[in-house]
């Protein structure tokens, strides 16, 4: 019973088996192979429009690299405060981008609002003293499983745009979002005022594959150059290629997110079956995030289950010294049996 994580889990067996097939044979290097070439138009397809998409190995380097194509190191993002650019990343969005400033708000449920944004941008009062604000960066889903809307997406654009700055999207749980939502991945994304995103998948299938996507293409102009100069232009890129046709085709990348979300929902229906545990942030994804007595907590990690018990800062509201803030994650590929014996665990008491 493993919720620590949707990283936990192996790579989808479609996956797996296209890399296998593009084992054979040979292919040029650095990127001129088919599968990465298709891989590209396949994205263009599936967004509904033109854009310009590089492969890359991890979430960390699509989220520094992308953010160093709209801030110099003179700039500053801001994300919400518990943002993985933030605070999971090592300062690689620092490195990249040749120290701009991340600057982090606070808001419940892992967003943050366009009025906070502003409110911000007001402080920059100092002239060259301050950092420039080139770019506002937003998580969706977001770090404790909430989701931005398209009408919300937008606004921070139509607030930014104006100013010169850029949107950011970190989508390493994107298929997520969409799912959640029911709409098309273009609503979420360039229609809704997105420059450049990273696209996820690894959290959802892949063995290890992130795109960074620019939907503002004069923003990918030197793009080939940082992903060199970063080492993620593998020379061996069409097992990368190979990996984001596998995951686009057929879907595969939305059904693997549907089934990750409807088991989250179980898996929130069975924890307040009891009516012992609540919830305090809508459940829109894949992750389920619970306040949980501490003798249920110290019973179900004594039992074998694994899960997080999650940072209480992040919950906005009361919690007591017998409770415990606790973070599940659920993936394609959890099996549902180990959901119904975790939930009888928790039914006993």
């Amino acid at each position: 019973m493993n919720f620590a994580s949707d990283n936990v889990y192996g790579v989808h067996p479609r996956i797996l088996a296209a890399l296998g097939e593009a084992n054979g044979g040979t292919a040029p290097s650095y990127g001129g192979d088919d599968h990465t070439n298709r891989a590209e138009e396949k994205l263009k397809e599936v967004f509904g429009c033109d854009l310009r998409a590089f492969l890359v190995t991890s979430g960390t380097a699509a989220n520094g690299l992308a953010l160093s194509s709209i801030t110099p190191g003179y700039g500053a993002i801001i994300c919400h405060g518990e943002a993985h650019i933030a605070v999971d990343e090592c300062n690689s969005p620092e490195m990249f981008t040749g120290g701009a400033k991340i600057i982090g708000l606070n808001g419940p449920g892992g967003k943050i609002t366009p009025a906070q944004v502003e409110k911000t941008l007001k402080g920059f009062i100092r002239g060259e003293h301050d950092p420039k604000p080139r770019g506002v960066s937003l998580t969706n889903a977001t770090e404790l499983g909430t989701i931005y809307s398209p009408a919300e997406v937008k606004a921070f654009s139509d607030l930014i745009r104006p100013r010169g700055m850029k949107l950011h999207m970190d989508g390493a749980r994107f298929a997520n979002a969409v799912a959640g939502l029911g709409i098309a991945p273009a609503d979420l994304t360039w229609k809704s005022g997105v420059d450049v995103m990273s696209f996820g998948a690894t959290k959802n299938g892949a063995m290890m594959l992130e795109a960074v996507v620019f939907f503002d293409l004069s923003l990918a102009e030197d793009f080939a150059y940082r992903r060199m100069r970063s080492g993620q232009l593998l020379s061996k890129s069409r097992y990368l290629g190979a990996q984001m046709l596998a995951y686009l085709e057929g879907g595969l990348w939305l059904e693997n997110a549907r089934r990750a979300n409807a088991l989250a929902q179980k898996l929130v229906k069975g924890l307040t079956a009891g009516g012992k545990v609540r919830i305090p942030n809508p459940v829109q994804a894949n992750e389920v995030f619970a306040v949980l007595p501490r003798s249920m907590f110290d019973r179900l990690q004594a039992s074998g289950a694994r899960f997080y018990d999650w940072m209480p800062d992040s919950l906005g509201d009361a919690i007591t010294g017998d409770e415990v803030f606790s973070r599940f994650v659920l993936s394609f590929a959890t099996p549902e049996d180990e959901v119904d014996a975790f939930v009888r665990l928790v039914a006993e008491g």
